[in-house]
């Protein structure tokens, strides 16, 4: 599936790194350690600034009205982004049909959408995919790093790579989450969450 950025996604890149790792095996580690943030925005937003002027998260305390509305709304926002080629230009249309999938899902519009699943994305981030609980951002990568430093099959150059990426992920861990009740509330739905806003391919 392809994937459309938006700036505050990147101030999530570790905690969306460490979901897209840890819902795959490790002998794929090294292709999903090199892919980027959810893939939900208009194209308005495709290419975001550098990692150092992306805005932070608006932190919010989630709703489970909210959460049932980004699983509602994920097919649909899914076939509008994956049909916008790369580098796309802004299409007024498109955020129009982003918006309107936003509002039909209980959304005032597509930024509020991206807001929660931005919220959404920094606590699932922090879940051990094994036992489904929430350790932390920093635990999910340093089990990972493990993994992957454990794996006999992998080659030594993707490993390296791998590696090279984890450890990169720690140094610039993602914003605590200020709503700790959030992190119920995506635990109650995570199997859903992580199938609709993970990385990880068929």
């Amino acid at each position: 599936m392809r994937e459309i950025f938006r700036p505050a996604a990147c101030a999530l890149s570790v905690a969306c790194l460490a979901l897209a790792i840890s819902a795959i095996s490790t002998s794929d580690a090294l292709a999903q350690a090199k892919q980027a943030p959810p893939k939900q925005s208009a194209p308005a937003r495709a290419a975001p600034p550098p990692a150092a002027e992306a805005p932070a998260v608006k932190q919010m305390a989630l709703t489970e009205k909210q959460i049932e509305g980004v699983l509602a709304a994920q097919k649909d926002v899914d076939a509008i982004t994956d049909k916008i080629p790369d580098n796309a230009k802004p299409d007024p249309k498109v955020d129009a049909q982003l918006d309107a999938v936003a509002k039909k899902n209980g959304f005032a519009s597509y930024d509020e959408y991206n807001t929660v699943v931005d919220n959404i994305s920094l606590v699932l981030g922090g879940f051990d995919p094994a036992t489904k609980k929430f350790v932390g951002v920093e635990a999910v990568l340093k089990a990972q790093i493990a993994q992957i430093q454990a794996d006999k099959k992998m080659p030594a150059k993707d490993k390296k790579a791998a590696l090279a990426d984890l450890n990169e992920a720690l140094k610039s861990p993602p914003p605590q989450i200020e709503n700790k009740g959030n992190i119920d509330l995506v635990a109650k739905y995570y199997d859903k969450l992580a199938e609709a806003l993970g990385e990880a391919e068929e």
